[in-house]
């Protein structure tokens, strides 16, 4: 079986190509990625024998349509997804969250391709004062990225729905662990202590996140690849709400240092206070259950940064060139 995974040269598709692989029984892959500033091939096994890295566009219909005439099933991850640049400008997001999903999904539905997993995020939600959301709520995304995510999630159901391609979409919350991009904010509040910067947090830091481990995320998302029904949505939870400024403390803690370590920063545009996602159905229909205690996970997450220095470093220069 060749699976086509798009977008796995980021933190939680390479995650996920590395999980398969690992498995002696598990799929040949092909990843297809345009290794924007947020990929890094130091990611992927390059020399695995069950795994060909294609560098390319989602939204280049001719190389899209080669790589789709030889796959069995498509796991979408890539995605523009940092809400700030989102703000800063928009059309990046829609062209590739929106565009190159359409140009992914003609492409499945031409050579029947199918399950088509398609990876999005809870943010598709908005801000939720009370409970969580569920897989059926009222999508009010507050984001330019999050609006796009949120208009690739229907185009997807819709080919389901208008062509009976098999689509399943997933919508997880807040991710961490190793290999993030170090402009999120848990590697970025990491990175920085380790070398004896500042770390920014946004207003009062009374915003609340869900957070969950790459692992256990990547673990939801094989269960719906595997066993999902075609045209359902699956939330993906961690089960573990934090405001941010508990995880800040969690990671000064971690880090060794103290609150004179944290500047307060003006509130970002349409910040949403809080996300919160119901997933029972997945822990019903799948089995579904996070395996990782947020603390320990934490804490092993500040031990990688803190031994990959030649991981991290090269990528925040990049950034610091970009805005420089």
């Amino acid at each position: 079986m060749n699976l086509l995974v798009t977008g796995a040269a980021g933190f939680i598709g390479s995650t996920y190509v590395r999980t398969l692989l690992a498995h002696d029984d598990g799929p040949r892959i092909t990843v297809l990625d345009k290794l924007t500033y947020a990929g890094t091939l130091t990611n992927l096994q390059l020399d695995h024998p069950r795994l060909e890295f294609v560098h390319g566009d989602i939204r280049d219909a001719e190389l899209v349509d080669k790589l789709m005439a030889e796959a069995d099933q498509v796991v979408h991850f890539a995605a523009e997804s940092h809400v700030d640049r989102s703000i800063e400008g928009a059309g990046d997001f829609v062209l590739t969250n929106v565009v190159g999903t359409q140009t992914l999904l003609d492409a499945a539905l031409r050579y029947r391709v199918e399950p088509f997993v398609h990876i999005s995020t809870d943010e598709v939600y908005g801000s939720v004062e009370t409970g969580s959301s569920a897989e059926g709520d009222l999508l009010r995304p507050s984001s330019p990225y999050s609006a796009s995510k949120a208009s690739s999630d229907l185009l997807a159901l819709a080919y389901h729905r208008t062509h009976g391609l098999d689509v399943r979409v997933t919508r997880c919350s807040n991710n961490y662990g190793p290999h993030q991009f170090p402009e999120k904010v848990v590697p970025l509040f990491i990175t920085n202590l380790l070398d004896g910067h500042r770390v920014p947090l946004y207003g009062e830091g009374l915003n609340v996140r869900d957070w969950l481990h790459v692992d256990d995320h990547c673990q939801g998302i094989e269960l719906v690849r595997t066993q999902g029904r075609p045209g359902e949505i699956y939330n993906i939870g961690g089960g573990t709400e934090l405001s941010n400024k508990d995880l800040t403390a969690l990671l000064l803690d971690a880090c060794g240092a103290d609150w004179d370590r944290v500047e307060h920063v003006p509130d970002r545009k349409g910040h949403d206070l809080r996300y919160s996602v119901d997933w029972t159905k997945a822990r019903t229909e799948l089995g579904y259950r996070p395996r990782h205690d947020f603390a320990s996970g934490l804490a092993a997450t500040v031990a990688w940064y803190r031994d990959h220095r030649d991981w991290w470093e090269p990528l925040k220069r990049r950034v610091g060139e970009e805005h420089g």
